[in-house]
């Protein structure tokens, strides 16, 4: 019987990668699996303590965090992390950008515009901040790469999910546009269409769905590390 083929192990020594949403879920998953195949991890989040417990653990398997708590609707801070990086570092190879926002899931006309606002700053307004600020360093890396999780079951029309479908499409076309200007370039811009996994905006979103119905986030995030080669 011939075996079957196994991939081999992705090693990212030397790459410094940037991974937003870092905190949980799927971000969590890929910054220890980027991390532990030798990357550089510069990680953002909303909440310190939970990339301080996260960098303990990851210290604890050999591997160190550089971390930059943040709030990505915090316009200014975005505009910071590239030359932040950049003063720090002098490179960036890769960007994942996994943070979102579920929203409130109403009927439109009783979702707060407070809501639709701050969902759709993140997916749209800090998407387009990040592209500036790393677009410099990535475009200077050998071949620079960015990841951004879309979300294919968001489809324009989702009841009840007007902010978090608006957020997805607006982040969508921002992408989209970017890889088109850059198709004669070296810079390689994925949109990821990521699988239900269990997460807590998947909870959210589902709350009525068995635990054990979606895979882990882990799964996702190997898929997602293969990009970054």
């Amino acid at each position: 019987m011939t075996p079957a083929p196994t991939e081999a192990p992705v090693d990212l020594s030397g790459r410094f990668v940037l991974v937003t949403g870092a905190s949980r879920g799927l971000g969590r998953a890929v910054v220890r699996a980027v991390a532990g195949a030798g990357a550089r991890t510069i990680v953002t989040a909303r909440t310190r303590g939970a990339l301080e417990e996260l960098d303990d653990e990851l210290r604890g398997e050999g591997a160190s965090l550089t971390l930059l708590p943040l709030d990505l609707c915090d316009g200014d801070a975005v505009e910071r992390i590239g030359p932040s990086i950049h003063a720090r570092f002098g490179r960036l190879d890769a960007l994942v950008h996994c943070a979102a926002q579920l929203g409130t899931l109403t009927p439109t006309q009783q979702l707060d515009p407070m809501v639709l606002e701050s969902t759709v700053r993140l997916g749209a307004f800090a998407t387009q901040r990040l592209i500036r600020t790393t677009d410099p360093l990535l475009r200077a890396a050998p071949a620079g790469t960015a990841v951004f999780v879309d979300d294919p079951f968001a489809g324009i029309g989702r009841p009840f999910a007007a902010a978090y479908t608006a957020a997805k499409a607006a982040q969508r076309a921002i992408v989209e546009a970017w890889a088109a200007e850059n198709r004669r370039t070296s810079m390689r811009i994925h949109l990821f269409a990521a699988e239900p996994m269990r997460t807590r905006l998947r909870r959210a979103a589902f709350p009525g769905e068995a635990s054990d119905a979606r895979p882990e986030p882990e799964a996702m995030a190997g898929t997602i590390m293969r990009l970054l080669v």
